[in-house]
């Protein structure tokens, strides 16, 4: 036997790779499933959904119809969280987002990408951290091993490529810091999130 490289594997290499072959796509399944999830009108049943299939919500979050998970065991969100239409939240390395944050529609979370120097295009994975009170705006994409810091602001559009820093505002492509938050006695929170999305 052989891998798509032209690889002679071993017994136990092959029977390796047929396992995690079958794991990759229980998982493929699993995540086309919440997909679907996603669009049931009802966040109550949306929540029960993700979390028997591994995200953390803390009390009062959600997530609005239309998400997409690549892998939802790694995905936390702490209390009083919303996450808007048709974000993309990757969870194939941890993403840690925390409490009061509010992330808007359309918004891209990666953390796990191509490294496109490697021979065999292979994955490079990097946790994402977003602290709490965070803002980020429609259609932004955050990369793979970033932290945005505690009350930070990511405006529309932005590609967020390097760490941003607590209360500054970023905005652009790549995204660069723009301002700063003047609050930083920040204690509000977020409220109900609409019944219907």
């Amino acid at each position: 036997m052989q891998d798509k490289t032209g690889r002679t594997l071993s017994f136990s290499q092959f029977i390796s790779k047929v396992f995690n072959r079958y794991i990759s796509i229980l998982l493929e399944f699993e995540v086309f499933l919440l997909h679907l999830v996603s669009y049931i009108p009802s966040h109550h049943i949306r929540r029960f959904c993700y979390r028997v299939t591994g995200v953390t919500m803390g009390k009062g979050s959600t997530i609005h119809t239309g998400a997409t998970f690549y892998d939802p065991r790694y995905v936390t969100l702490g209390d009083d969280t919303i996450v808007g239409e048709n974000a993309v939240l990757d969870g194939r390395s941890p993403l840690t987002i925390g409490s009061h944050v509010d992330i808007a529609s359309e918004v891209m979370i990666y953390n796990s990408e191509h490294d496109i120097e490697s021979d065999t295009f292979a994955p490079r994975d990097g946790k994402v951290v977003i602290e709490d009170y965070v803002f980020i705006g429609p259609r932004a994409i955050i990369l793979p091993g970033i932290t945005i810091g505690k009350g930070a602001v990511v405006g529309a559009g932005a590609v967020v490529t390097k760490d941003v820093p607590p209360f500054a505002i970023v905005g652009g492509v790549p995204a660069k810091i723009i301002g700063e938050r003047k609050n930083k006695n920040l204690h509000y929170k977020l409220g109900r999130a609409r019944w219907f999305r």
